[in-house]
Order: C-alpha cells, then sequence, then structure tokens
C-alpha cells in the first residue's frame, strides 16, 4: 500500500502517520515497526531493503521516506541525457523507484512524505494513480478555529469564541505549539470555560503581541505607552535578556520583510521565508516593515546593542537598562519627527 502525504502541517501528517500505524498493528501482540528514511540521500538498495524485511509476528510493517519525490523535482521522462548524466541503471533515476515503489511488498506500507509536490514531478506522475494522496496544509482561518473548538472538546473542555478567536490569532498554524498551549490553558481553567483572560495569562505569544505594541509605540514616540507595557511584560515574568531578544528578533523580520516586498513577493511567500506561522505576527511584521524607515530600524538595533551592553557590564540595573532605552528611542523618535516636518516648512 502506497501513501503520498506533502505539506507544511507535520503536525497532522505525524497523527496521520501514527493513525496508520495503529491500524495496520495487532495491538493486542505489539505495535507495528517504523522504519524512517531520509529520502534525499536514499539509494534503490536500502529502499528494497527496507521494504522487503519480513515483519515480526506477521504483521504489517510501516516505511516512510522524506524527500524522495523531491530529488527529482524538475526531471522529464523524454529530456536527453548530458554526458555525465546518470545512466538509466542508476539507483538515484526516479523510473527505478518507481519501478519498485509499484511492486513492493502487500506486507509493507509505505508513505512518502513531501513539503511540497509539484504535479510535473515525473516521479509523483508515475505514482499518482497507485497512491492514496493526502494534503496536509498550515490551517488557517476558520479551518484552524475549528480544529481548536474540536481539539478542546475532544480533551472535555470548552472555550468561549472570544478566546478561540484571541488564541488562534496570537499562535497561528503551528499545531504543535497549539496543542501544548490548550493543554496548558485546560489545566489552568481547572473544570471552567477557558476565557480571554486565560489565554493572556498563560498564552507565551501574548507577550510577543505587546512587543510588537511597544515597537509602535516606540516608533509613534509614545513613550506613556511604551513604559506602560514595558512595565505590563516586566510584571508577567519577562527578563531584559528576553525583552532584548525579542525587539531584535523583531528587526531583523521588519528589515528582511522590507526587503521581500521591495521584490514584491506575494504574502503567503513572505510568510514562509519567514519562518512566521501566526497571521497576526505577520500582519504586525508587514506594517511594521512598511511604516518605518531602515535608518530608524539600524538606529533602534545599536541602540539595544548599548542596552545590552549596560547590562552585562553592569553600568546599570536590568529593569533600569531597559526604561532608559524605551524613553531615549521614544525621545529620538520625537526629534526625528521634528527635523523632518521642518524640512519641507
Amino acid at each position: 500500500m502506497l501513501y503520498i502525504f506533502s505539506g507544511q502541517d507535520d503536525y497532522s501528517i505525524t497523527r496521520s502517520l501514527d493513525e496508520i500505524r495503529r491500524n495496520i498493528s495487532n495491538q493486542a501482540i505489539a505495535p507495528a515497526g517504523v522504519t524512517r528514511l531520509d529520502g534525499h540521500q536514499l539509494t534503490l538498495s536500502q529502499l528494497q531493503t527496507a521494504c522487503q524485511g519480513a515483519p515480526l509476528l506477521g504483521e504489517k510493517q510501516l516505511v516512510v521516506v522524506h524527500g524522495l519525490l523531491s530529488r527529482f523535482q524538475g526531471q522529464s521522462r523524454n529530456r536527453r541525457q548530458k554526458k555525465n548524466n546518470r545512466s538509466k541503471e542508476s539507483q538515484d533515476d526516479y523510473k527505478s523507484f518507481t519501478g519498485y515503489i509499484n511492486q513492493i511488498p502487500d506486507s509493507t506500507v509505505l508513505v512518502l512524505v513531501e513539503d511540497t509536490i509539484d504535479k510535473r514531478n515525473p516521479a509523483f506522475r508515475e505514482l499518482a494513480s497507485k497512491a492514496t494522496i493526502k494534503d496536509f496544509p498550515l490551517l488557517r482561518g476558520a479551518d484552524l478555529r475549528q480544529w481548536v473548538q474540536k481539539r478542546v472538546k475532544d480533551e472535555g473542555a470548552s472555550i468561549s469564541l472570544q478566546a478561540e478567536n484571541l488564541l488562534t490569532r496570537t499562535v497561528g498554524s503551528n499545531l504543535w505549539i497549539m496543542a501544548s498551549e490548550i493543554d496548558k490553558l485546560i489545566l489552568y481553567a481547572s473544570g471552567r470555560r477557558i476565557e480571554e483572560d486565560d489565554i493572556k495569562a498563560v498564552v507565551g505569544y501574548i507577550r510577543q503581541t505587546n512587543v510588537f505594541a511597544m515597537i509602535d509605540a516606540i516608533f509613534e514616540s509614545n513613550t506613556r505607552l511604551a513604559e506602560q507595557i514595558l512595565v505590563e511584560l516586566v510584571k508577567a515574568g519577562a527578563t531584559s535578556s528576553y525583552l532584548l531578544a525579542m525587539l531584535a528578533r523583531q528587526l531583523r523580520l521588519v528589515v528582511r520583510a522590507k526587503e521581500l516586498i521591495r521584490q514584491k513577493r506575494p504574502r503567503n511567500e513572505i510568510m514562509s521565508r519567514l519562518g512566521i506561522t501566526s497571521e497576526f505576527a505577520l500582519g504586525k511584521t508587514l506594517e511594521q516593515a512598511r511604516k518605518y524607515s531602515i535608518e530608524q530600524l539600524r538606529e533602534l538595533y545599536h541602540k539595544l546593542l548599548d542596552a545590552d551592553i549596560s547590562i552585562k557590564t553592569g553600568e546599570y540595573d536590568n529593569e533600569l537598562a531597559l526604561f532608559i532605552l524605551v524613553t531615549e528611542l521614544c525621545q529620538r523618535g520625537k526629534t526625528t519627527v521634528v527635523s523632518a516636518k521642518s524640512s519641507f516648512d
């Protein structure tokens, strides 16, 4: 039996593999074994050895190969072979692999796992008609909210609509993190319905949301709001090293986003290349990238470096260094705005 899985949602892929394993196992005796192979380096003989091995106690065996099809991306069935090109008998030739995969023994369940699949991929085209194909895209919007509802309900708990919306906006599409946060929320709520205040108290991503808000307040020269958010973050247990690291990380993301926007990259590509899974986080990053100049971002980065040095050398204690940093940046922002206005007068 052959499956082809593709997509970025590795949480759901892992759960589907677990389900296949349960279905082919005699749980009363022992769970089915799993062999995992790296398709980027795999040879045909290694695949044959894995698939032809006799499973224990008459069970079926599960063989999972990651990245095999992507090796043959762009190859054509009828392309001319170059002088140094591999021969048809080469272990890396997709025809050799697909020919064998079409004949795997009944005792083996083979799952090919890929991040993405181009439907023009010759190996995929050879195997598609004989495979069960499943796509696992990152969940967003209504699909993500529905997943959260089901996960909470399956755990015997409930969540308000407001809390659900806040949770999906802040955590985003990484279901490993989402599942972990839901587990923590259920324990925290201790039998009652999960509410918005629970999300704010428990979910670590809320701190990142407040870091976004603090950066906005800094660039808007709103000293009072920036300091108020800083106080909230410190009260919530955020350390100076954490806050400096988060600010530096956000600056790097904003700079990279500015370049991708300049290149007119689509939103989904920017999200993927920045490694962001939360729609909220992506939206704030793109907003800041469009709003702030490279000069402003560079100045903020140098100020962060100065604050880090002052803490490590003992010139200021941690909290004082952070408040001085925020105040200086807000005041510098006012000077920048005044200078800009004067130049147009």
